[in-house]
C-alpha cells in the first residue's frame, strides 16, 4: 500500500488504496501559500488499528516540511497526534 496525494491548489487529500479498496484518506485545505488545514482523517474500519491514520498525517507533515508550510490540525484525530508527537512541532501553526 502506498500513500498518494492529490490537490487542486485549494484543497486536497492524502489517500491509501489497497487494490480496488479505498483504505483511508486525510483531507486538507490550503489557507494561503504557507498554511494547510487538516480537516478530516478517516480509515476504513477493516483497516483500523494498523497505524494508517498516523501514516496519512505523517505524509501531510512531510509535505508541509518540503513546501515550507505550517499545519493547523482541526481534525480531532490529527490534533491528538500533534499533541502527542513532539516531532511535529516544527510544522504546527
Amino acid at each position: 500500500m502506498n500513500i498518494y496525494n492529490k490537490d487542486d491548489g485549494k484543497r486536497g487529500s492524502f489517500f491509501i488504496d489497497d487494490g480496488n479498496v479505498h483504505v483511508g484518506e486525510m483531507n486538507y485545505v490550503f489557507a494561503g501559500p504557507a498554511k494547510m488545514i487538516i480537516v478530516h482523517t478517516e480509515v476504513n474500519e477493516d483497516y483500523e488499528g494498523k497505524g494508517l491514520g498516523r501514516q496519512l498525517v505523517q505524509a501531510g507533515v512531510t509535505y508541509a516540511r518540503e513546501n515550507h508550510m505550517k499545519i493547523l490540525p482541526l481534525c480531532q484525530f490529527a490534533k491528538k497526534l500533534f499533541d502527542v508527537t513532539p516531532e511535529f512541532a516544527d510544522v504546527l501553526f
